[in-house]
Formats: structure tokens, sequence, C-alpha cells
């Protein structure tokens, strides 16, 4: 190759380097964090029977951020993008929290892996959440029953929602597909270019299904089991019901809005959490936040009013269906616009920043190898 040709290449190696899309080195990012991933698997297994042997705590999951070697990237990407990419995946103190930019390419990492897989394993692990995520109800009542005889009725509902979390840590902690969880994470890709939105919608379609007709299963069978076991009673279900219709729409689609923000941070603080009882606080504390103030969630508020329509007197089929749209647009407000766009927007410019960082590191390096002249 001639100096001529090689100054050419050089320089549109360059110039491809300098305009490449942000969205892309996400996209880069999520891709050879997985294969890191896979290839770590025999390290990480090793390293947990040498610990093993000598009675040693180990981490369930290693991040994978650390492994990312230059092979791992494919040749079409510039060695300055190589760099980029590793420095802001990579998190190399594990007695320290995750970075911003580790946790939002982990994010956007899992929601790639939801985006494919089959459509019967999305609707099976959606549905196993909605019939979980009754539990918090079935719980919730029972409680408010019991407490409703000793105390007034507005006290014995704050207190018996203090058992809101056990179903979302069920749900969680268990890896099913929770709608309100997914709101904010399947969105990332979509908002970095990686997905077509059409894609998206189709999948909150298949968990909002799922979710929904896994609770209304849940509202018929165990609702009715409470019913005949005693636990509680028609006007109950009937009270609570009213509890949280009693409101003006607007004030329910604010209610919402929150509530989906609050899930969608959920997601996120779950995400930046490297151990399972580290999860299991932050899920207890978001979401009995959420059943303590008695902010409306779409997936547990479906059971909760369902059940008012099966059994109680209250509930109309057109007061259920209006709440549940209502609710389900408000989580979807919340969870995308005030986390996924939000978060995304922050991690795009700490991105741009550590470019031109990195950018300004290899020009600093040259000119010390070139010397002074």
């Amino acid at each position: 190759m001639s100096q001529e040709t090689e100054h050419t290449y050089s320089n549109s190696s360059h110039s491809k380097a300098d305009n490449i899309d942000d969205k892309r080195l996400i996209d880069e990012s999520a891709n050879h964090l997985s294969s890191a991933k896979n290839k770590d698997v025999s390290k990480q297994n090793v390293k947990k029977q040498n610990a093993e042997d000598k009675n040693a705590d180990v981490p369930d999951d290693t991040d994978a951020t650390e492994n990312l070697e230059y092979e791992d990237f494919s040749e079409d990407i510039s060695k300055e993008d190589q760099e980029t990419i590793k420095k802001f995946a990579n998190d190399d103190n594990l007695s320290q929290a995750k970075s911003y930019a580790s946790i939002l390419v982990e994010q956007v990492m899992d929601a790639r892996e939801t985006f494919e897989r089959s459509l019967g394993s999305l609707f099976t692990s959606a549905f196993t959440a909605g019939l979980e995520i009754g539990i918090s109800f079935f719980m919730i009542l029972s409680a408010f029953a019991l407490l409703s005889g000793v105390l007034p009725s507005h006290y014995a509902v704050v207190l018996a929602s203090l058992l809101y979390p056990i179903g979302f840590i069920i749900v969680v902690i268990g890896q099913s597909l929770l709608f309100t969880e997914q709101t904010s994470l399947l969105s990332l890709p979509v908002l970095n270019k990686i997905e077509p939105l059409n894609k998206l919608l189709r999948l909150w379609g298949i968990v909002i299904a799922g979710n929904v007709v896994g609770g209304c299963l849940f509202a018929a069978l165990m609702i009715g089991l409470g019913l005949n076991m005693q636990l509680f009673s028609v006007s109950d279900i009937d009270t609570y019901a009213e509890h949280i219709l009693g409101f003006r729409w607007w004030v329910i689609f604010g209610s919402a809005i929150l509530a989906g923000w609050m899930m969608g941070v959920t997601a996120w603080l779950v995400t930046s959490a490297r151990d399972t009882l580290s999860r299991i606080v932050l899920v207890t504390l978001i979401t009995g936040s959420i059943g303590f103030l008695g902010l409306h969630h779409s997936i547990v508020g479906n059971i909760e009013i369902f059940s008012a329509l099966l059994y109680g007197n209250t509930v109309s089929l057109g007061r259920y269906l209006l709440f549940l749209a209502v609710v389900l647009i408000g989580n979807t407000v919340g969870g995308v616009v005030f986390v996924a766009i939000l978060k995304n927007r922050t991690f795009l410019f700490e991105l741009a920043k550590v470019k031109e960082e990195t950018a300004k590191d290899k020009l600093e390096a040259k000119n010390n190898i070139r010397g002074p002249y």
C-alpha cells in the first residue's frame, strides 16, 4: 500500500470515528457485553469453585463489563470507539456502586434479550407475573378485613397497604415480566433507534395482556377462595375498591403517572444493585411507598377492581374498563417520560463527554510519542 493510500485510509478511518452515532455505541456495547458474559461463564465457574474451596463469598454475577477485550469487538469498530465503549461500560470495583453508563447499557442489553424472546415465552412470563402480583392484594385484603374490626377504615387501609411489596418482590426477583417494570426498560432500545416502535408496541401489548389475564384469573379463583375461607367479606372488597376508584379521572391519571415513574425508578435501582438482598430492600422501599400513598398501579389495580366487579356490588364493567385504560396510560407516561427519556438523555450527554476525553487522551499520547519539535 502506498503512502498516499495509507494517508487516505487513515483520514477516512478517523472521519468515521469522529462521526459515529452515539446510539450505535450503545447498541455495540450491549452486543459486546452480551458476548463477554457468554465467554466469561467458564471463568466465573472456576472462580466460584476456588472460592468454595476456600470458604470465601463470591458475588452471584460478575459484571461482564470488566472482561471486555479488544477481540470481542467487530472489525468495523474503530480503536477510538472501542476505547469509548470500554471506558463508559467498565465497572472495575465491586465494592462501589455501578456507574451510570454501565446501568443503562445493562438495561439496554436486558431489553434486547426480551425483544428476542418468542411470543409464547413473553405471554407465559407476563401471565405468571399477573398471577404472582395478586398475592399482594390477597394479603392486603386479608389484613384490611382484620384491622377494620379494631381501627377506623382509613387507618386499616393504610396499614394493610404496607404488605404491598410482597407480590412485587416475587415478580422482580423471579424475573417475570411485569408491565410497569418493563415500560421504561423496553423503551430504551427504541429511544436509541436499535429496535422499531411497532415491535415495542407489540411487546407492550403482549405483556399487558398476559398481566391482565393472569390477574383476572387470580381474582376469580383466589379472591373467591378467600371469601369462602372467611378471610374477608364482600363489603371489604367493595370498600377497598372505592378507596381506589373514589377520585376524579384526572386525579387517577396523575397518580398513575407518579406510580409509573416510581416503578421505572425501581427497575433502574434493581439494575444498579449487585446482590439479591439489596434488590429486595429496594423493591420493598419503592413499592411499599406506592402502597402507602395509595398510588394507582395498573396491574395490581386490575385485580383490585376486577375482584369488585366479580364479587362486589359497586363496580360496573364500564367503570372497570375506564379505570384500567386511564391507569395503563398513566403508568406508561410515568415510566417512559420521567425515567427512560430523562435517564437516556443524561447518559448521551455523559457519553459525549467520555468520547471527548478519550479523543483528548489519544491526542496527548500521540504528542508524547512524537516529543517536542
